[in-house]
């Protein structure tokens, strides 16, 4: 039994998301694989501990600021977060070093930035012939110390080719960087799906001949759906919220016909089916799962944009996929003119291929293979996965 550990954080969502899509297609791939999903916190502070103190978890935190939009000051925060964490280096390998120590992975593999240091060197000095990978949930770096860590024998999965050059120019060998073609989506998006999209638009409320856009600012909402909203009263909107109980109701009470409010669902990708485009913040995985199902993207760049997310724009506008705008206040025009082009920017969408979520299982065991062979074991020979 081959034990292989996935290491994620609930910070912004994403990561748990990543985690969860590589472990449905690695439990259907490879079945003689022992995968345990663990939150890095759990190893940290099991006792839960900085929460008891501080009144609320790290995550929790995050994801409030996220909500809120309070995402100004993200860059002196991202800081802040990295010199602690090189402060406390010492500290995290320890507690690390021993939780590899007492379980054996055969694999540790990280979906989750700033701290792959810490991790790579625990994992190193437990058990040395143990490969160490991480898998880029952006769709680029933010250097120095984000997601790559130069000089290491980390392997590092990307998703462009603008994060595996990134990778090279930062001096990682191109025997240890992978690339994929893509973010991680839910397997679930890819399986054939049969809607009635008229007969579902009306059954929540919304005319089948007009057309709808889906709003989604994560797991978490953002009040500033309640500003797009106002600017797109007359052109029907899916608003998910997510776990914002208080963004929902406040929508709610505006009472604009045409709009549905959908609180936290597991339905998201019947919602994306019955839509004809997308609004949101520049998230890796809202960006890629709208793209997945078909969707042009409406997004925003300025000073609030958190760092790790600025090449998502360029991304967008380097493939024509959507339109990008400068502040919130600008995406009601900006929909009217992406309506207005509708098909061209669906035809630039339709291009996209992204298979990630099947191909880095497959990475993941050539990389097993690989350091079983330099051990003198033999090697399994590693089978194509195709997406369904």
């Amino acid at each position: 039994m081959t034990d292989v550990q996935l290491v994620y954080f609930n910070a912004g969502g994403g990561h748990r998301a990543a985690a969860r899509a590589l472990e449905a297609v690695i439990q259907t791939r490879f079945p003689d694989w022992n995968l345990r999903c663990i939150n890095l916190f759990e190893i940290l502070d099991p006792r839960s501990q900085f929460s008891r103190f501080a009144g609320i978890a790290p995550e929790d935190f995050y994801n409030k600021q996220l909500a809120l939009g309070w995402t100004a000051g993200l860059d002196q925060q991202l800081k802040f977060l990295q010199a602690m964490v090189r402060a406390a280096h010492g500290f995290l390998v320890k507690r690390l070093r021993a939780h590899w120590l007492r379980t054996q992975p055969d694999l540790v593999v990280s979906v989750i930035p700033n701290i792959d240091l810490a991790l790579h060197e625990s994992v190193r000095s437990a058990l040395p012939n143990v490969p160490f990978v991480t898998v880029m949930t952006d769709l680029a770096d933010f250097p120095s110390h984000f997601w790559i860590e130069p000089g290491t024998s980390q392997h590092v999965i990307a998703g462009t080719p603008h994060a595996v050059q990134q990778a090279l120019d930062q001096g990682v060998p191109a025997a240890q960087v992978h690339q994929v073609s893509g973010m991680i989506v839910r397997p679930d998006f890819y399986e054939p799906i049969e809607i009635d999209r008229a007969r579902e638009r009306a059954a929540i409320g919304l005319d089948p001949s007009k057309p709808v856009g889906v709003v989604m600012f994560g797991g978490h909402g953002s009040m500033a759906m309640l500003s797009i909203a106002k600017q797109l009263e007359h052109v029907q909107l899916i608003l998910m919220c997510g776990h914002n109980e208080s963004l929902a109701k406040k929508l709610r009470a505006r009472g604009v016909p045409g709009h549905v409010v959908v609180e936290f669902t597991s339905e998201v990708r019947r919602y994306m089916q019955l839509g004809d485009f997308f609004i949101g913040k520049p998230g890796p995985g809202s960006l890629s799962e709208a793209v997945q199902q078909g969707l042009p993207v409406i997004t925003v760049r300025n000073r609030w944009t958190m760092p790790q997310e600025r090449y998502n724009t360029d991304w967008v506008r380097e493939h024509h996929l959507g339109i990008i705008v400068d502040a919130t206040k600008k995406i009601g025009p900006a929909a009217l003119r992406l309506l207005d082009d509708i098909e061209e920017y669906r035809t630039n969408v339709a291009r996209m291929t992204n298979n990630a979520v099947f191909e880095v299982p497959e990475i993941l065991n050539e990389i097993l293979a690989a350091s079983r062979t330099a051990e003198g074991e033999p090697a399994r020979s590693p089978a194509m996965v195709r997406p369904r």
